[in-house]
């Protein structure tokens, strides 16, 4: 259920049906329509409905878009559809709602949204994970507004995202004005980007029941995975940082962007001045110019390859070990990276990289000799299904050492 409702969040239904969404997830499509009548009380269309409509509301309501531009860039494919559907839902018409709705709104220029975010939550922990790991002149980080330079379908800009000062637990999310069209795709990905639909507090809860993690947890009741906007730069970040410090990776990372990335059209001195090279830009690339071993190198472009000739590598999987089992499948990409990369690219709240330095310093027993991966493996099963919180706990708890890799 969870792993069918990221793929409708991230537009699963809006180009295909519920047995297209059956099949990636490895079920009958009989069978989803009846875990979501179980669970939910509504079908895997309804639920995507849902979601559109009240994106749809929060915008008649907090700007001034044309009711026409409201309705597609809230993935209504016509003004019909969407009337219909804000009557059915609310019982009054989009101009109605608009009427009605109190406050200022955004006329012209960006977009501002707000994004709810479950209590508890920890912005300033967040992008203090995030500082050190920003990719070069695509993300950058001012006071407490994270930025970074987006493309989407051709349409180039640039996101904010800070706290909000509306007294409420939520984000504010800035969009330029070219990239509305876009705003319900950029609004998921913001969400999957901070984690900002995990019950930390339960999860919390129950990590805390260990003794290793009982400090870390009640200290960070927050925890978040911090995940990624873009699928395949998270999974080159990672092979970059394969045995290579954070500041060391963040260096040969920033190298890559300046080489082989496209400059933002339009940007400015003082914000996000590159777009990162995507899949094709990298194919044949000479990456092993930038100081990188050339292994290392050939694993990037053979990850590329893959992306770029439509592999299914970096999409989300039936389960956790099926992803591990399509990334592993590459040269070059072994445990630690696959496991990093399906904590942060595909949100899988289990991943546990048990290989790394940081998380077996952690592990280590009181002899306080350092135990191998396959120890820490079975030390970390008391903590499943949470597994990369578990990490996350460790690694940003003074438990841990702060020279994690990536």
């Amino acid at each position: 259920m969870s792993r069918a409702l990221r793929l409708i969040a991230e537009g699963a239904l809006d180009e295909a049906g519920v047995e297209a969404l059956a099949d990636r997830l490895g079920v009958g499509d009989r069978y989803l329509r009846r875990l979501f009548r179980e669970h939910l009380g509504a079908s895997p269309q309804a639920i995507a409905t849902t979601r559109r409509v009240h994106f749809a509301k929060h915008l008649i309501e907090h700007t001034e878009l044309p009711m026409s531009q409201v309705a597609l860039t809230s993935g209504f494919r016509n003004v019909r559809r969407f009337n219909a559907a804000i009557r059915k839902c609310f019982e009054r018409t989009p101009t109605e709602i608009r009427k009605l709705a109190p406050g200022s709104r955004n006329v012209g220029g960006p977009l501002t949204v707000l994004l709810p975010v479950q209590e508890p939550f920890d912005w300033d922990d967040m992008l203090a994970w995030m500082t050190p790991r920003l990719t070069p002149n695509v993300e950058q980080i001012v006071g407490r507004t994270y930025r970074r330079s987006v493309e989407l379908s051709g349409d180039t800009g640039v996101i904010e995202v800070g706290p909000s000062t509306r007294g409420r637990a939520s984000l504010s999310l800035r969009v330029a004005g070219d990239l509305a069209p876009h705003l319900v795709a950029i609004a998921g990905r913001v969400r999957r980007l901070f984690d900002l639909d995990t019950d930390a507090s339960a999860i919390a809860e129950q990590l805390g029941r260990d003794p290793l993690l009982a400090e870390a947890a009640a200290a960070m009741p927050g925890t978040r995975v911090p995940g990624c906007w873009d699928r395949f730069e998270l999974a080159v970040r990672a092979i970059v940082g394969q045995q290579v410090t954070v500041v060391g990776a963040t260096r040969l990372f920033g190298r890559i962007v300046t080489r082989f990335g496209r400059t933002l059209p339009g940007a400015s001195e003082s914000g996000p001045t590159h777009l990162f090279p995507c899949p094709r830009d990298l194919v044949d690339a000479d990456v092993a110019s930038i100081g990188m071993p050339k292994a290392r190198a050939n694993t990037i472009r053979g990850l590329a390859r893959a992306v770029a000739d439509g592999d299914d590598v970096l999409e989300l999987a039936p389960d956790l070990e099926t992803a591990i089992q399509r990334l592993t499948a590459l040269r070059g990409i072994g445990d630690w990276t696959a496991q990093y990369i399906a904590m942060r690219a595909l949100s899988e709240p289990d991943a546990f990289p048990a290989g790394d330095l940081g998380l077996r310093k952690a592990v280590r027993g009181p002899a306080d000799t350092l135990p191998t991966t396959a120890q820490v493996r079975r030390r970390a099963e008391a903590w499943q299904p949470w597994r990369a919180y578990a990490a996350m706990m460790l690694w940003r708890h003074g438990s841990a050492p702060r020279e994690e890799h990536a």
